[in-house]
């Protein structure tokens, strides 16, 4: 045990994350303090001893534990929320499964967590990182195990993290005091849904302790040169891009978290992981991370995404079925996912997020929003593996041979949708475009595309089977994309791009550009 006590404290992964964690290191090893030690051992116990038998004594138990990891209290209206869900939403049966059962088992777990974190330190080694605070522009992966990920969840549930220097370090919420303080007073029943999920997860893991591992990447496009790979493309570089485009199928029904194929599946993400998951929030993005709450461990160590970052997380369970979106959003039932396990333990469901453009209104049409947005899609959609010959197609214009092993990537591919087209603002047809020319930039194999029966995407079908008949390239699309929204800037068309592109749209545009 002395080599690991010895080097943990010197591990520089344990140093950052140490300050945002309810734990101590002395002596080389971890532990909880001692108070707050003595509170979970009689929470573990159950209410005989705790007597934690009502959200009412549940809210001054945690008041306890806060007061021990020398926390500031609670809102008044987060312990109004934990008694409201605990006392008056659940029925009476679960609730007292809840205090008999599965806060006993969460207490047991949370007494678990400085020796499940010693055993991940030693996991890792020296040479690899372990759980640590991943900043802006510091490209890099942790690996935790699901066990793990569900003692950092009851410490966010039981709200133990500590705030102080969260919001200087760039570092979203992640107590669930929020989401208890949105029940309050509010007519929405989304939030009470949203706890319901959660509630559901963690009997779920309490009954029957999860053995796989998820994984948590932080994907830098680099803005200086570097020795080998690609840069954060300029517009000249995605002009001369000759990466054919890969196929696109469009749905007008199902969902991003359904698909069958293996896919990126694409988080329309906040710039802060997970947006208002935590808090009021309940679209594409904070539903996701409902019904695979492990997403939320994430918010833990991950800061904010600046415009050359994406986050892609690797191996979350989905626990929940659901139903609904935004107001109307119910959680149903449980889910048993059946997702294959790949050779690190993490199930091959492969989440990535990329932040939109807010209300872009004209940014939607300057070079400027175009370039960001593409790039950023291009570093969610993109493998490491393959940033030499990334940078070889956008220096070449002439090389479009491309061989079907390279382009294949592994087979997996983009499943997506109406990315920032939502309270963002974004405009769907050139969302579209889009993430199409990011997603064969990156040698994607396919994108499947789900519409949600947005009405302006009608022609979506048949935009994708022109473009591909006449074989162009990611540079030639981007070349028409920046063109036409040229034209959009200037007032010289009003039309959207699908119609302004199409040759029953505009008819001169097929002989334009062929001619070019």
């Amino acid at each position: 045990m002395e080599p690991l006590a010895s080097g943990l404290a010197a591990r520089g992964d344990l140093r950052s994350a140490l300050p945002f964690l309810p734990i101590v290191l002395r002596g080389g090893a971890l532990f909880w303090p001692p108070a707050a030690q003595e509170s979970l051992r009689a929470l573990a116990l159950g209410p005989d001893v705790s007597r934690v038998a009502s959200g009412d004594v549940l809210a001054d138990a945690l008041a306890d534990l806060r007061l021990a990891l020398s926390l500031p209290a609670l809102s008044p209206r987060a312990t109004d929320g934990l008694a409201l869900f605990f006392d008056d939403l659940l029925s009476r049966a679960q609730a007292q499964g809840w205090f008999a059962e599965v806060i006993p088992n969460l207490a047991r777990l949370l007494l678990r967590l400085p020796a499940l974190l010693e055993d991940h330190y030693a996991k890792t080694g020296d040479g690899a990182s372990g759980l640590r605070i991943l900043a802006s522009q510091d490209a890099g992966i942790v690996l935790l195990s699901q066990e793990l990920v569900a003692a950092l969840l009851t410490c966010a549930l039981f709200c133990l993290f500590p705030t102080d220097g969260r919001a200087e370090a760039s570092l979203p919420t992640i107590n669930f005091d929020s989401l208890f303080v949105a029940l309050v007073h509010n007519a929405r029943q989304s939030q009470e849904q949203k706890v319901r999920c959660l509630v559901h997860y963690f009997e779920r893991v309490t009954d029957s302790t999860p053995t796989g591992f998820v994984s948590f990447e932080r994907k830098v496009l680099p803005r200086r040169a570097v020795s080998d790979g690609v840069t954060y493309p300029d517009m000249d570089a995605w002009m001369k891009s000759s990466a054919p485009l890969c196929q696109f199928r469009v749905f007008s029904s199902g969902f991003i978290e359904d698909e069958e194929e293996e896919a990126l599946e694409v988080d329309f993400a906040n710039r802060f992981l997970g947006g208002g998951a935590l808090s009021r929030g309940c679209v594409q993005e904070e539903i996701r991370f409902m019904i695979n709450p492990e997403l939320i461990a994430g918010m833990l160590f991950m800061a904010s995404m600046e415009d050359n970052e994406a986050i892609e997380i690797v191996g979350t369970e989905r626990f929940s079925q659901y139903m609904g979106y935004g107001s109307s959003f119910r959680f149903v039932d449980d889910y048993l996912d059946s997702k294959p396990i790949d050779s690190m333990g993490r199930r091959r469901t492969r989440i990535v997020a990329i932040d939109a453009l807010d209300c872009p209104t004209r940014l939607h049409y300057e070079s400027s929003g175009l370039l960001r947005e593409v790039n950023k899609a291009f570093c969610g959609f993109f493998d490491q593996s393959k940033l030499q010959l990334y940078a070889k197609l956008f220096q070449d214009s002439n090389n479009k041979d491309i061989s079907p092993s390279v382009s294949s990537n592994g087979y997996v591919g983009v499943s997506t949708g109406n990315w920032g087209c939502g309270a963002f603002g974004g405009n769907p047809e050139i969302k579209s475009m889009i993430q199409w020319i990011a997603a064969s930039q990156a040698l994607r194999p396919f994108v499947n595309y789900y519409t949600f029966e947005d009405a302006s995407l009608e022609r979506l079908g048949e935009v994708i089977r022109w473009i591909l008949r006449h074989g162009w390239t990611v540079g030639e699309l981007w070349h028409m994309l920046v063109e036409y929204s040229s034209q959009r800037l200037g007032g010289e068309t009003k039309k959207g791009f699908f119609a302004w592109l199409l040759p029953n749209g505009s008819p001169n545009n097929e002989v334009r550009y062929m001619s070019e």
